[in-house]
């Protein structure tokens, strides 16, 4: 029965140790994939021992190659993979820079239309907004409580 401990005689891996293994390289790309579990968000995510913390993979391949994360700052993924971990990909950016940059990237909202000039508002926090979506969201919520039901 395993309780969690290492087994006698072994010492327990370092996240960076826990890397290894863990990811295949994309040869068109370039990109570290990761290949061992991922976050309800699509980050790779570790176990540090002996706090069972949850890391996340790209943070310590990062601090593990470059050095440690600024403080105030968070890793944008240049290749717009959030399953790679290759430190070159991997740049420190203020939260609003990473999100700008997230934003810009997108081309379609996830149903598939454009975010073309007719098609594209500002949403919550300054996100895209797609306004077919939006209007087909108003208009299922007036026939829903038209009749008065909720």
């Amino acid at each position: 029965m395993n309780d969690g401990r290492p087994r006698r005689g072994r010492r327990p891996k370092t996240p960076t140790e826990k890397l290894i293994g863990k990811y295949r390289v994309d040869s068109d790309t370039g990109c570290w994939l990761w290949t061992a579990s991922f976050n309800s968000t699509g980050y790779g995510r570790l176990r540090e021992h002996p706090t069972n913390r949850t890391l996340l993979a790209h943070r310590v391949s990062y601090e593990a190659s470059v050095g440690p994360i600024p403080q105030g700052l968070v890793l944008d993924h240049l290749c717009r993979n959030r399953a790679c971990i290759n430190p070159e990909h991997l740049e420190p950016v203020t939260f609003a820079e990473n999100v700008r940059r997230g934003e810009a990237v997108k081309t379609h909202c996830p149903q598939g239309h454009a975010y073309d000039e007719g098609n594209t508002g500002k949403g919550n926090r300054g996100s895209k907004r797609c306004l077919t979506c939006h209007r087909e969201r108003q208009l299922a919520y007036y026939h829903r409580t038209k009749n008065g039901a909720a």
